[in-house]
């Protein structure tokens, strides 16, 4: 399985993961202090971020056993409780462009995740791909 790092949100909040991403952006929205983050992960959404040219933004990352059972169609087994996974978007571009080219990043593993606004994006050993846009 993959390697997962945990850091404290609050004295690492602004330690760099990556060239352009940092701790902040995977911490729970609950206010938790450890945040769970895979190095794997981190890797790939350097890359699509380098690929476009822009900024990733990170809506959500880590995620607590409790807080996410708060959110509306989230799984019990949801690959953001393993900080395996990031729901992002980057500016400029569209879901459908930001999902082809992770697409070809996760390759025959990977859970790959399309919305209306954010892809989702997690490490699994397997691969699941879904399209939950309206």
């Amino acid at each position: 399985m993959y390697d997962v790092k945990v850091y404290d949100a609050t004295t690492e909040a602004n330690r760099q993961l990556s060239a352009h991403i940092q701790v902040h952006e995977f911490a729970c929205k609950d206010g938790s202090r450890p945040v769970f983050n895979s190095p794997t992960l981190v890797g790939i959404l350097e890359n699509i971020r380098v690929h476009f040219g822009a900024p990733l933004h990170i809506d959500s990352g880590y995620r607590t056993v409790a807080y996410n059972a708060k959110q509306k169609g989230s799984s019990p087994k949801s690959q953001h409780c393993n900080g395996l996974a990031a729901d992002i978007w980057v500016e400029g571009h569209t879901p459908a462009e930001v999902y082809a080219y992770a697409d070809q990043l996760l390759g025959d593993h990977g859970g790959l995740g399309i919305y209306n606004t954010f892809v989702h994006v997690d490490v699994r050993a397997d691969k699941s791909r879904f399209d939950y846009r309206t």
